[in-house]
């Protein structure tokens, strides 16, 4: 093993700079700077704390880290000083910002806005336990949004440096690698079979058996491919990932680049990531500065490299054959399979293809064994999933569960719930996946499970509706969603849901008989069967889903042109429950129109000529005084 690049001797000098950074003698103050901290004024903080810092001469350290998930109290920053835990803030400002300066010097800090404090850090790849200060109050393991969670993919995600290899390899990064190339790469795959990890992208192949048939097949130049090109609306799991901890996707890569023989690896990342993209490269660079990529790795006669190919944004792009004719020049569009991309992948080359949070679960599987992964989550979906939990819900954010976890856990334990409003369905998948009922809130989330139900896995997007959602108008968005992006090369994908969302249309604007709800049945089971990829032919779920859990609403929008959650401005009125009013004036303040008029102790009247159904005052009504019914002018067929 012995002179080699990237040998074992940097990787002690780097933990031992990492360690000094991570846990340094002096107070340390760091900012989630990822895009959703940037998008609630992150950069505002960290300046502020940097200038203040400066201007009174502290010593102390201001520092970067990627997103610690609760994207709904962003910006988020943490403070940490020797014998103190690590305190948690949520949604700092710069007047928080001057107080939790102001409260270090003074030795109390403020409790404003503190989500939780921190004892100690588990360091997942190696087993250790770094303690902070002894168990006190307000553990941050007992916040409702991070108690339940377990978290591999996203282990260093808000505890490390982005930009610096060293904290990365402080917490075991790069070790895995370092054993990978004294195995066998038989052995690996062997290792990542055992694990039962699932390819987190959306189909949910096993990772090991893939790998496997790209192993064995032949071959001088093979690639492995990370496949960052997230798409789906809502979803963002790969790219805080990217952006919080990029040497883990790396890292993963490499081994699994040993375990296939490839020597190229390449991240197709979207360009509308551009700070995903950015420090992609920078990780590159002081990885291949150290030795972790280049020749010779580890002295193991291994070499690896990896470069970015900046993808432009086409949603079909996330299919693998598609990505492969991207990164060759050709237009993003699907081929039929076989030969499938482990065959003849790209430029004709074996190629194996994951998404980045699969790839983040390499090291830890390497590291702790493919039976310590298998154990977490269930029989048939082994270890964790990352969701970008979004919509109807108190707790927007990234969450990271064992599979198994239920509906009923994600959304009512860690996301807090829906609110006044009762919750209506959960959409997982993303535009491709399915709607699934307040009735099967039980439900264990892994692959099977949510495929009985009519949806999928996908990527990790799960989205929250509550009682005020129209589920026929839901539809309706993802069709649109897949038909826009739609490559058009298979005349079922192109032309298949250009006519579901005309009929689709036609439901929401009370224009449609039940002969047109046939039709529409009928026509995504036929793009279902016959489409010529995976996107096309799972286009249709959030149609056939809906159809099969809330087919009443399409009928109510067709027989009695009516929408009765009160979304398709041309099938409802709203009015005005007087027994329900508590006269409290909140309608009034948010018309626009001035529509709604009252006064105290009586309830408010609504006046219909003037109502333009924004529905504003139908989602500030705490009370649910205000009713959607049906337009006076319109008979029931």
């Amino acid at each position: 093993m012995a002179g080699g690049r990237g040998e074992v001797k940097e990787l002690e000098i780097l933990k031992k700079e990492g360690l000094s950074t991570l846990y340094p003698e002096r107070v340390k103050i760091s900012v989630g700077r990822a895009t959703c901290g940037r998008a609630a004024g992150a950069e505002d903080v960290y300046t502020f704390l940097q200038d203040v810092v400066a201007r009174r001469g502290l010593e102390w350290d201001v520092s970067t880290v990627g997103c610690l998930g609760f994207c709904q109290g962003e910006p988020l920053v943490t403070v940490q000083q020797p014998g103190w835990p690590r305190y948690v803030y949520s949604r700092v400002d710069r007047r928080l910002a001057e107080q939790i300066v102001e409260g270090v010097a003074a030795g109390k800090l403020p409790k404003r806005r503190l989500l939780g404090k921190i004892y100690s850090d588990d360091l997942l790849l190696t087993g250790e336990k770094v303690d902070l200060a002894p168990e006190g109050d307000h553990p941050l393991e007992k916040n409702p949004f991070y108690g339940p969670q377990v978290r591999i993919a996203t282990r260093n995600c808000g505890y490390i440096n982005p930009e610096s290899i060293a904290e990365y390899v402080a917490r075991g990064g790069y070790l895995a690698l370092k054993k990978a190339v004294q195995m066998q790469p038989e052995e690996i795959i062997e290792e990542v079979v055992k694990s039962g990890l699932r390819g987190r992208g959306g189909a949910g192949f096993l990772t090991g058996k893939k790998w496997g048939f790209a192993r064995a097949a032949s071959g001088d130049v093979k690639y492995v491919i990370c496949n960052a090109d997230e798409g789906d609306p809502g979803a963002y799991m790969d790219r805080s990932i990217l952006e919080g901890d990029p040497h883990t996707v790396l890292e993963g890569m490499a081994i699994g680049g040993y375990a296939i023989g490839a020597q190229t690896g390449i991240i197709y990342c979207r360009a509308e990531y551009p700070l995903a993209v950015a420090t992609l490269k920078e990780a590159i660079r002081q990885a291949e500065k150290q030795g972790f990529l280049g020749d010779n790795i580890f002295g193991s006669g291994f070499s690896f490299r990896i470069r970015v190919v900046e993808g432009r944004g086409a949603f079909v792009c996330g299919e693998e054959t598609a990505l492969i004719a991207s990164i060759e020049g050709r237009m993003g569009e699907p081929r039929p399979r076989p030969p499938f991309p482990a065959q003849k992948g790209l430029w004709g080359k074996p190629t194996n293809i994951n998404n980045v949070e699969t790839w983040a679960n390499i090291p830890p599987i390497i590291m702790r064994g493919g039976d310590w992964f298998a154990g977490v989550g269930t029989a048939t979906s082994s270890g964790t999933k990352v969701f970008a939990l979004v919509g109807d819900i108190k707790n927007n954010g990234l969450v990271e569960v064992p599979m198994g976890t239920t509906l009923r856990q994600i959304v009512y334990d860690i996301g807090g719930g829906t609110g006044v409003f009762d919750l209506k369905a959960v959409q997982t998948g993303g535009p491709s996946g399915g709607c699934i009922p307040a009735s099967l809130i039980d439900l264990p989330v892994d692959y099977d499970a949510l495929t009985r139900a009519g949806a999928i896995m996908g990527s990790g997007g799960m989205v929250v509706m509550n009682e005020r959602s129209c589920m026929v108008d839901v539809a309706r968005f993802f069709i649109a969603f897949t038909q826009d992006e739609s490559c058009g090369k298979c005349l079922p994908c192109r032309e298949g849901t250009r006519q579901m969302l005309e009929l689709l249309d036609k439901i929401c604007k009370g224009e449609a008989e039940m002969s047109d709800l046939e039709l529409l049945e009928e026509l995504a089971y036929a793009v279902k069967d016959t489409a010529l990829c995976g996107l096309g032919q799972t286009a249709p779920n959030p149609v056939l889903s809906t159809l099969k859990y809330f087919r009443d609403e399409y009928e109510a929008h067709i027989r009695e042109r009516f929408c009765p959650a009160g979304v398709c401005r041309e099938l409802f009125e709203l009015t005005v429950d007087e027994e329900k009013c508590k006269s409290c004036g909140r309608c009034s303040e948010v018309c626009p129109q001035g529509a709604i008029v009252g006064e105290k102790d009586k309830p408010y009247r609504l006046d219909q000529d003037k109502c333009i159904r924004c529905r504003a005052c139908l989602n500030t009504c705490r009370h649910k005084a205000i009713r959607v019914v049906p337009r006076r002018r319109y008979q029931p067929r």
